[in-house]
């Protein structure tokens, strides 16, 4: 019986172990580059010439000045990015459910979707222009009578963690609406009739209709996301970051590669990298047993 079902689904089969081959050689086999960590490793001799030094890079990465520095720009912008970031697109796309003319919808969809496919060097071209002392941001600002004179946003060190998340918002949420557009399509209809009967408002049927029928995929994305509170999106940090804010904006991405990439020191950045795999996987077990915990639902 089980092979007749292998064979009667052997092309699905076939598609799918071809994603599991693209796993293994980009995720599973890179794994042995992480022996660089422990290893005083450099590009102008073999591998296995190279010294062990254990956990040499990793006390150097600690005892670095730069670290407590690091540590707070990068949790915090994450933070931030999680805390503001994420229920946006949950709103976004429940109000979008909720819109009954379709053209109008595809709009607002059109509109929201297509920042997430320009590339950062762009939208930071924009955000530079529009964060200038000359930009559309001070013109409105001075218009309005909010500012007395311009501000240069970008050179002042305490915005920064605020544009960083700010864009991110405006870049990503109509993209991020996708799975939870998704996700509300695929709920029962005959609940939201069965509401109707009963004379549930909109609001009523978004609290006990909707919201529940997607906890499961929000579980799902926050503990994703909770996973990933020591990746702060390198191109956008990179492109917006200058001298004069790098008090706030040098994150972890950054400092990587900096000292190590640019510095051509190969077995710190990577004892960086290691580091940042075990906090993501400690975070992202704890926000597993916790939603689990709190509302039933969990990655595993």
């Amino acid at each position: 019986m089980a092979i007749r079902k292998v064979v009667a689904q052997r092309y699905l089969l076939a598609m799918a172990l071809a994603g599991v081959a693209w796993m293994f050689i980009f995720n599973y086999l890179p794994m042995y580059g992480l022996l660089i960590a422990f290893r005083n490793y450099s590009i102008t001799r073999p591998f296995s010439e190279a010294p062990y030094v254990g956990l040499l890079h990793f006390r150097a990465f600690f005892a670095d000045p730069n670290f407590p520095l690091v540590m707070r720009n990068t949790f915090g912008i994450s933070s931030l990015k999680l805390l503001v970031g994420f229920p946006i697109p949950i709103v976004f796309a429940v109000l979008l459910s909720e819109i009954r003319h379709s053209g109008f919808k595809r709009v607002v969809q059109t509109i929201t979707y297509l920042p997430h496919f320009l590339s950062w060097v762009i939208l930071g071209g924009i955000m530079m222009h529009w964060l200038s002392d000359i930009g559309l941001i001070n013109r409105l600002l001075l218009e309005f009578g909010l500012l007395d004179e311009p501000v240069f946003f970008l050179a002042e060190p305490r915005m920064f963690w605020a544009i960083a998340v700010a864009s991110e918002v405006w870049k990503e949420t109509g993209f991020n609406a996708i799975i939870y557009l998704a996700a509300i399509a695929g709920i029962d209809p005959q609940l939201y009739e069965a509401a109707d009967l009963d004379g549930a408002s909109r609001y009523q049927k978004i609290r006990h209709v909707t919201l529940p029928g997607i906890t499961g995929t929000i579980v799902i994305l926050l503990v994703l996301n909770v996973g990933y509170l020591l990746n702060t999106n390198f191109d956008q940090i990179l492109v917006l970051t200058n001298q004069l804010n790098i008090d706030t904006s040098n994150v972890l991405d950054l400092y990587v590669y900096r000292v190590g990439i640019q510095s051509a020191r190969y077995s710190f950045s990577t004892a960086i990298g290691f580091f940042r795999s075990i906090i993501a996987l400690i975070l992202l077990i704890s926000a597993s047993v916790t939603t689990r915990r709190l509302t039933g639902h969990s990655m595993f």
